[in-house]
């Protein structure tokens, strides 16, 4: 582990997370040098990131209005797009002063929340830029009743194509809930966790040109739970399944070339547990797969621990096992570089152990490079041309009382964190 003081930025002030995790409320990306956070209240800070000693120095901050938070940002022509969690649902994309160049609210599309709760609100869950276009998924959650007083999840949710000027060049609309895309110039994918309507699929791959579906593939379980997360390659894709917690390698079609398990359920003392594989980066090399929570098949609360919580385990190309290693906690997202991968760790709500919480670096094929203690809990992060960034936010677990850490940039070059 690093033990050397890293530079890091003052972020202003924010409520502590809890032991349970609330979801994304903090994003940051690399450009240029630049570090860009978006923050839980929804403004954007910018970070000169390019030196290799003395804190981040803020270069400019825009303040938005309402009470909206940052959940999700992306380099993109020059600027940065960024999308919300609020009431409205915005995407914006600003240039490299931070002035806003131009603004979506996807609750034109998604509808209103149902109530001013957080997970009721409009979510633009992932944004990912290629070329001249940008592209984001957004959703919104609301609970219905049938005809049976039976509760019911329900989804609206678009995948959009924005142009650099913020036109909208196409957009795909299910009843699922994306949770994660990725593109590149012929083809965008997109992962659906949960399918509890007419939507089947947990992964759509769609034509960049139109957004018309290429290709679909799905895990073939029971029950609304499907695809946590999606990388594409030359010839196909690599996805982590929440149907049966398995990766899975995918040919161009959706044809399955391998199948690895990688937190199925394992009886620990008499109890049945999983965990979900929440995050998957792949390149021509090999690929790495995230877990996170263990939960049991039965009810909610568990004394046991799944084996492969919370870990990052690393694959060849032919699906065989390389390496795994921790990462912590609850991963939020993944910062990635080429072979690079930056691993936020957030919670662990069930041990809540705060020694666990840090910003851990690895490579596709040889696994752990270096880890970064942090004093809160890491919720973002972002790795670009040898430098990494994370976003601390402060935590205050319900059994212990006390505030650790703060709202904070780290930067730190990864040759330091090697040395």
């Amino acid at each position: 582990m690093s033990s050397q003081r890293i530079p890091t930025a003052d972020l202003g002030d924010v409520a502590p997370a809890r032991s349970r995790h609330q979801g994304r409320r903090s994003a940051v990306t690399l450009t240029d040098g630049f570090a860009v956070v978006g923050t839980a209240d929804g403004d954007l800070q910018a970070f000169d990131v390019s030196t290799d000693s003395g804190p981040p120095r803020q270069r400019w901050q825009y303040d938005t209005d309402g009470e909206p938070s940052v959940v999700a940002a992306v380099p993109f022509d020059g600027g940065v797009v960024v999308g919300e969690r609020s009431a409205r649902g915005e995407i914006r994309c600003h240039d490299a002063n931070g002035d806003l160049r131009w603004r979506y609210e996807t609750r034109t599309d998604l509808g209103d929340p149902q109530q001013e709760t957080r997970f009721l609100l409009p979510f633009v869950a992932s944004l990912t830029a290629v070329g001249d276009r940008c592209y984001a998924a957004a959703r919104r959650y609301e609970r219905r009743t049938d005809d049976d007083g039976n509760d019911l999840r329900h989804f609206e949710s678009v995948v959009y194509a924005f142009g650099p000027d913020g036109t909208i060049d196409w957009s795909h609309r299910t009843d699922g809930s994306p949770i994660s895309i990725d593109a590149d110039e012929n083809r965008i994918a997109v992962a659906y966790n949960r399918c509890p309507g007419d939507h089947q699929h947990g992964l759509v791959v769609l034509d960049a040109d139109d957004g018309d579906p290429r290709w679909m593939w799905d895990p073939g379980t029971d029950g609304q739970r499907r695809v946590g997360d999606v990388a594409l390659l030359a010839d196909g894709a690599v996805v982590s399944s929440h149907g049966d917690y398995c990766g899975y390698r995918l040919d161009s079609g959706g044809r399955e070339r391998w199948r690895v398990p990688l937190a199925t359920p394992t009886d620990v003392g008499g109890d049945t547990v999983y965990a979900y594989p929440n995050h998957v980066h792949a390149t021509d090399n090999g690929a790495v797969f995230i877990t996170g929570n263990t939960y049991p098949e039965e009810g909610r609360e568990t004394d046991a621990r799944h084996p492969s919580e919370h870990t990052a385990i690393g694959v060849s190309t032919d699906g065989d096992h390389r390496w795994d290693a921790p990462v912590g906690g609850f991963a939020s997202g993944l910062g990635t570089d080429g072979s690079l991968l930056a691993v936020p760790g957030a919670q662990n709500f069930r041990d809540r152990d705060a020694d666990d919480h840090a910003l851990r670096l690895f490579d596709v094929v040889d696994g752990p490079i270096d880890t970064l203690d942090a004093d809160g809990v890491v919720t973002a992060a972002a790795v670009s041309d040898g430098t990494a960034v994370a976003v601390e936010e402060p935590v205050v677990y319900h059994d212990e009382g006390r505030e650790r850490g703060a709202y904070r940039l780290h930067r730190v070059g990864i040759a330091q964190l090697s040395c």
